[in-house]
């Protein structure tokens, strides 16, 4: 590598007084987003300290309202999900005008306006993976609804009163996944 190339360049005029280059970058006032092809995701949320708070039916049927409310407001589209004692699993495909990150906090900041819990509710941030297949599509709503399976909460999928499992079906694979 020559030099001036790569993470080792010289310091000169183009850089400030703490070696950063001004820069010929312009960045946009609203954020850019992926193309709606790009825009499913595999996402958990998991509550502070994993607090077991799920575990009380009234809790969790407000997650799973504060879920339906955002999707019935065209915030994103539901394919599947699974409240489980401590976490939640979605699939979810944002909306073209919403975010990723705003329609997480429409679900997790909802829930907790809504809950009015002085204890932190949620683990900061959230995990999330991006479905650019429909082998991979399939594979996360198998994962998300077999979920309660595995934990021995029950034994069959359908059994599992909040998941899409037991709801029946939801918002269908995006077309993009469909090819």
């Amino acid at each position: 590598m020559a030099e001036g190339e790569g993470a080792f360049r010289p310091l000169d005029a183009s850089l400030n007084k703490n070696g950063f280059s001004h820069g010929p970058f312009v960045y946009p006032a609203e954020m850019r987003m992926a193309p709606q092809e790009t825009r499913t995701y595999f996402v958990t949320a998991v509550t502070s300290e994993r607090r077991s708070i799920f575990q009380v039916t009234a809790t969790t049927e407000l997650l799973r309202q504060t879920i339906f409310d955002y999707r019935s407001q065209g915030r994103f589209l539901l394919h599947a999900f699974v409240i489980m004692p401590d976490h939640f699993h979605g699939l979810i495909t944002p909306a073209p005008d919403v975010s990723l990150e705003k329609a997480m906090q429409f679900i997790k900041g909802g829930f907790s306006f809504r809950l009015k819990s002085k204890l932190n509710v949620w683990m900061r941030s959230f995990n999330e993976s991006q479905i650019m297949t429909k082998e991979k599509f399939t594979q996360c709503v198998l994962y998300i609804e077999e979920n309660p399976v595995r934990r021995g909460l029950v034994s069959t999928p359908q059994a599992y009163s909040f998941s899409s499992a037991a709801r029946g079906p939801f918002d269908p694979m995006p077309l993009h996944l469909q090819n």
